[in-house]
């Protein structure tokens, strides 16, 4: 199955979280030995908010709850990186008069085969919500 893109705008929610893991060996006379934990040592996370019309909000919790917070989809940044991401816990909001609010949190993900994130030049575009990684 090709890898599907988010493509729905989104608001940004506060600054995104974005850390490196590493692994330290602290010795006796202060001195601390750090170094990069595996090749995907920096991690990302991004809180997002959708707010429209309820059809809209079906599409987008449709293809949420197909990737069922374990799959990975594509998604870009903002700052415009495109990258995979997993959803575990959106959260749809009835606002009234039909409109509805969804607020999540994109986590990056990593794709095994290319020994890290994908880029857009890894990927095919086959039409506006599908993408296929070579």
């Amino acid at each position: 199955m090709p890898i599907q893109t988010f493509n729905w705008p989104a608001q940004h929610g506060d600054s995104p979280d974005i850390s490196y893991r590493t692994r330290t060996a602290q010795f006796g006379d202060g001195y601390a030995q750090v170094v990069g934990d595996g090749i995907n040592n920096k991690v990302q996370s991004h809180a997002i908010t959708w707010t429209g019309a309820k059809e809209t909000a079906l599409e987008i919790m449709a293809f949420l709850d197909e990737h069922a917070g374990y799959k990975a989809f594509l998604w870009r940044s903002p700052l415009g990186e495109l990258g995979l991401y997993r959803c575990r816990k959106p959260v749809p909001t009835p606002l009234g008069g039909g409109i509805f609010r969804i607020s999540a949190t994109f986590e990056q993900a990593f794709h095994p085969a290319s020994g890290g994130q994908s880029s857009p030049s890894d990927a095919v575009v086959i039409n506006p919500t599908a993408i296929i990684l070579e």
